[in-house]
């Protein structure tokens, strides 16, 4: 499995372009890196990109750490550098989290009904990480644009699964705490770290341009952790905690 996800990222870090900080970026935001200690670029470039080393040569990796950011600035994808508090790097931080939080809501509650679906939307939300990460996307080429896309067809899958949450669900009546079983628990807090990632986006599309569809998608997914929440607490047998 390992070896399959490096090839893949080799292969998409030779679309990337000449530069090697895009391939490192992009490899670090698609890709876990201890993938790929044992399968590493080759430092000459072949057909406009970075091209895999062969197996008699010396291998270098991407390590975790670069040294590059220890004066507080980053890079973007395409090799911009900017201050780590730069509203970029702090939307698609915020993005992170957000995809964090539905992991341990998910690791609380393993067997839930929504795992499938939560598991699709941490994969969007690693899109719109990268999304945001990348300040130049005509520059990317249409496979990366299309890797990064998260369209309507999945604003539309959220919104199909709230309500087939809802259906079965109490109507609610009163304002909810954030509180009940460990896995409803965890899919609240999920939810307040979306809200925050959104509040991120939208600040972000006050200075720089940011596509409609990742505010839409982060503002219809709080909604829903909202909803799953609630069902995690009903399947569990525990009321909602009412304020």
């Amino acid at each position: 499995m390992g070896e399959m996800t490096t090839r893949a990222g080799v292969r998409e870090c030779r679309a990337m372009g000449p530069t090697r900080t895009n391939c490192r970026i992009f490899v670090h935001l698609r890709y876990p890196v201890n993938l790929l200690r044992t399968n590493h670029l080759s430092d000459s470039p072949a057909g406009g990109g970075w091209r895999p080393a062969s197996l008699g040569s010396t291998l270098r990796g991407v390590k975790i750490y670069t040294k590059t950011g220890d004066a507080g600035d980053t890079s973007l994808a395409g090799g911009t550098r900017v201050p780590k508090d730069h509203l970029r790097v702090i939307a698609y931080g915020e993005v992170d989290e957000a995809n964090a939080a539905i992991g341990v809501a998910r690791a609380a509650a393993p067997e839930g009904p929504a795992d499938a679906l939560l598991a699709e939307i941490q994969r969007d939300l690693f899109a719109i990480g990268g999304a945001l990460a990348t300040p130049e996307p005509a520059a990317l080429r249409a496979e990366q644009r299309t890797k990064l896309a998260v369209g309507p067809e999945r604003v539309r899958a959220l919104e199909q699964a709230i309500d087939e949450a809802e259906r079965g669900l109490t109507p609610l009546r009163h304002f909810v705490l954030p509180a009940g079983s460990p896995g409803a628990a965890a899919l609240h807090l999920a939810r307040t770290v979306c809200r925050r990632a959104e509040r991120a986006a939208v600040r972000l599309s006050h200075e720089q341009p940011v596509a409609p569809e990742i505010l839409v998608y982060l503002n219809r997914l709080s909604d829903l952790l909202f909803v799953l929440a609630r069902q995690a607490n009903a399947r569990a047998g525990r009321p909602d905690v009412t304020w």
